[in-house]
C-alpha cells in the first residue's frame, strides 16, 4: 500500500506551530506533497520535514509559494522547473544540488513561471509512479466582474485573472507532455496539489453565489474538465466519493466557514487511469488533535500499488 497525502501548508513555520510535525510523524504517509511552504531554505524550522527524504523547490520570491515532495525512500529522479532544488536525506544538513538534466522542455508560456516555486516532480523508488506537487496561481476576477468596493483586493483590470488563464493554458500543454514522458519511462503519473479551481457544484458548498468568484468561473471549471478523461487523468477523490458534496479541503479563516463545513474542494489527486484504479480510500484530515494545520487540510489517498507490478 502506498499512502500519499497532499497539503497546501500555507507557511511551514506557522503550520509547525499548529502541529504539522506531529501529524507528519504519526500519519503513516509514504509520500507527502506540500504547496505554499513559503520559506527560504535558511529559514526552514529544524526538522521541518521530519524523517523523510525531501525535495524542496523554494522558488526565488521570498516568502511566496514553494513546493515539496517528501518520500520514505530516496527518489530515483527529480524534475523541477527551476535550475536548483533542495535535496536532503533524513539526518543530513540542508544542501542544494543541481537536479538531473531532463530532456523535456517547458511548454510555451511556462518559462516566465519557472522561478516561482510552483512545481516539482519525483520518480518514486518504491513504486513505478511519478508524483508531482503543483501550486497553481490563485488568480482573480476578469475585468468585467470587478466592482470597486465589493472586492477584498484592489481592482487590477483583470491582470491576475489573465495571468492565471495563461498559466493554465501553458500547464495543460506541459501536463500532457509530462504524463506521456512518465509512460515512456514505464511509470504511472500522479499530479497532486492546490489547483485553486473547484470543478463542479459538488466541490463548493455555496456554489450558487460562487459562480462569479475566482476559482469557480465557468472557464476555470472547463479547464479542469479538459484535463480529465478515462484515458488521461482521473480525479481520484471524486471517483471514490461520487455524487456527494465535498469532501472539502479548504475553508476560509473568516466567519464560521469551517464550523459550518462551508468549504471548497480545490486540492486534488489526478492520476493516470491504471493508478487511479488502485485507490482504495481517500480522506481529508480536517484537523489534527483538534487543531487545523492550515486553511487547507491534507488530502490522503491509499493506493494498492502492488497491482501495478502484476
Amino acid at each position: 500500500m502506498l499512502r500519499v497525502a497532499s497539503l497546501n501548508i500555507n507557511g511551514v513555520r506557522a503550520s509547525h506551530r499548529r502541529g504539522f510535525g506531529d501529524w507528519l510523524a504519526t500519519r503513516g504517509c509514504d509520500v507527502v506533497t506540500l504547496q505554499e511552504v513559503r520559506a527560504p531554505v535558511a529559514a526552514l524550522p529544524e526538522d521541518a520535514f521530519g524523517d523523510y527524504h525531501v525535495v524542496y523547490e523554494p522558488g526565488q520570491i521570498p516568502g511566496r509559494n514553494g513546493v515539496a515532495v517528501l518520500t520514505r525512500e530516496a527518489p530515483v529522479a527529480v524534475r523541477p522547473w527551476d535550475a536548483e532544488v533542495l535535496v536532503r536525506a533524513p539526518g543530513e544538513d540542508h544542501l542544494h544540488t543541481e537536479p538531473a538534466v531532463d530532456d523535456l522542455p517547458l511548454a510555451r508560456g511556462l518559462g516566465r513561471h519557472a522561478h516561482e516555486g510552483r512545481y516539482v516532480e519525483v520518480d518514486l523508488a518504491e513504486a513505478p509512479v511519478t508524483v508531482a506537487s503543483l501550486y497553481l496561481p490563485k488568480g482573480g476576477l476578469p475585468a468585467h466582474l470587478q466592482v470597486p468596493g465589493r472586492m477584498r483586493e484592489e481592482p487590477d483590470g483583470g491582470a491576475r485573472y489573465e495571468r492565471k488563464m495563461r498559466f493554465m493554458a501553458a500547464f495543460a500543454r506541459q501536463l500532457a507532455r509530462t504524463r506521456r514522458a512518465a509512460a515512456a519511462r514505464g511509470r504511472e503519473f500522479l499530479l497532486t496539489g492546490d489547483l485553486n479551481v473547484a470543478h463542479t457544484r459538488l466541490d463548493v458548498a455555496a456554489w450558487r453565489r460562487s459562480q462569479r468568484a475566482e476559482g469557480f468561473l465557468p472557464e476555470e471549471r472547463e479547464w479542469i474538465g479538459a484535463q480529465l478523461s478515462p484515458r488521461t487523468l482521473v480525479d481520484v477523490v471524486r471517483s471514490l466519493h461520487p455524487g456527494v458534496e465535498g469532501p472539502y479541503s479548504w475553508w476560509s479563516w473568516l466567519g464560521r466557514a469551517y464550523e459550518r463545513d462551508a468549504g471548497w474542494r480545490i486540492d486534488y489527486h489526478l492520476a493516470t487511469p491504471r493508478l487511479a484504479r488502485t485507490a482504495v480510500s481517500a480522506v481529508v484530515d480536517r484537523e489534527h488533535r483538534g487543531v487545523r494545520l492550515s486553511d487547507h487540510a491534507p488530502v490522503v489517498v491509499d493506493y494498492a500499488v502492488g497491482a501495478l507490478t502484476r
